[in-house]
């Protein structure tokens, strides 16, 4: 079970999760659709241990790297027709396979209860992102979801985490980026907020070698990791 934060450390403070590969296992669904969408084409399959790295970039740079993979690689003009015709798929089977972490659900009941307020901050559309989370029963746990298309600039640009920070009256000093790749890092670096790696999500950089502020293997590590960065640095 979770461990309970102290009391006062989380207050206020704004807890902000990368979505795919940190808070939900999703690479079943986003990978089968993709080798569906290859299929279609004639083309061979990604394989899901493969592909598991390359997922947090969004959709469309997903399709090209398969694509490319396969020995196919697309001309510009038809990433467009296919990134609508992969959603399309995608939908159909949102959450299919896809499940939270274990001790997702715990952590973020352990976090609230502390005084803490929770947003989603994915390169992910705000469409699919509050799909997949409401088809899990997770969407209420959060005060905004706020996808790529919702920001002028995604994950690792930092306005995308200011974006979602701004979005619940938080201030970014006192907020946790908790995500699994470098787009998180980055964007959590430059926006000044401190950084929990998950080490067990879809990253082409082990996520040890991103220079976290903590490194946590189990969700049952993220109440104490938040309260360790948020006390240190005060109300």
């Amino acid at each position: 079970m979770a461990a309970n934060p102290i009391d006062g450390a989380l207050s206020g403070a704004v807890i902000a999760f990368d979505l795919d590969g940190t808070l939900v296992d999703t690479a079943p669904d986003l990978i089968g659709t993709l080798n569906l969408l290859l299929a279609e084409e004639g083309v061979q399959p990604f394989p899901l241990a493969a592909a598991r790295p390359f997922i947090g970039k969004g959709a469309r740079w997903l399709i090209q790297r398969g694509f490319a993979e396969a020995g196919a690689p697309l001309p510009p003009e038809r990433v467009p027709e296919l990134f609508d015709r992969f959603i399309a798929r995608y939908l159909e089977r949102i959450a299919e396979e896809s499940r939270p972490y274990p001790g997702c659900v715990e952590a973020l009941d352990a976090l609230q209860a502390a005084g803490a307020r929770l947003c989603v901050c994915t390169n992910k559309l705000t469409g699919l992102s509050t799909s997949l989370l409401g088809a899990l029963g997770l969407a209420d746990r959060f005060d905004a979801i706020v996808g790529a298309d919702s920001v002028p600039a995604i994950k690792p640009d930092p306005r995308h985490l200011t974006a979602a920070v701004e979005a619940l009256g938080g201030d970014v000093r006192r907020t946790v980026m908790v995500g699994d790749a470098a787009t998180d890092a980055g964007a959590a670096r430059a926006a000044g907020a401190h950084l929990v790696l998950v080490s067990f999500g879809y990253t082409e950089t082990p996520a040890a070698e991103l220079s976290p502020d903590i490194l946590i293997d189990h969700f049952d590590e993220l109440p104490k990791a938040c309260e360790t960065l948020l006390g240190a640095c005060g109300a």
